[in-house]
């Protein structure tokens, strides 16, 4: 990868930080930032700023708005996604509406890909298991992820 910190995007990366999406603070206020495996926000990798991003996970998590679906939005994200993959990473796409409609949904989401990137990798450094300090994720790491994220129950 090329140098994970590219100078020239340090600066815009700390302004987003600072200017982060309502859907970005909450999964990162609400969910991310206590989480037990340690993420990134608005990190710089290579040429691209990612939203979200975890080296122990392997993992870029990207929040996307609809501008996502536009013709050539789709085109920028693929080569990006291409470029991270190449290093090993794994990238998710959410939909903004997702989080803000379906926040247990994606957070259950993110605990079985992180879960099945990282369970072993965490083990073998002498944790025997992984508690999220999070109420109500008691799928962690069991269930497969599918390309939809499950909807929470309400009582």
């Amino acid at each position: 990868m090329q140098s994970k910190h590219n100078k020239k995007l340090v600066p815009l990366a700390k302004q987003l930080r600072s200017e982060m999406t309502k859907e970005e603070r909450h999964l990162w206020y609400d969910f991310l930032r206590t989480y037990p495996v340690r993420f990134s926000r608005q990190k710089v990798l290579g040429r691209y700023i990612v939203d979200f991003y975890s080296a122990k996970a392997k993992l870029v998590i990207e929040l996307d708005g609809s501008q996502h679906y536009e013709t050539d939005q789709v085109g920028k994200d693929a080569e990006r996604t291409d470029f991270l993959t190449r290093y090993g990473l794994q990238v998710i796409r959410i939909p903004n509406h997702e989080v803000s409609e379906n926040f247990e949904g994606v957070c259950a989401y993110i605990d079985a890909v992180v879960g099945r990137q990282s369970l072993s990798q965490l083990r073998c450094h002498g944790r025997k298991s992984i508690k999220c300090n999070t109420a109500g994720r008691k799928n962690f790491g069991r269930r497969s992820p599918s390309k939809t994220f499950p909807r929470a129950v309400v009582d």
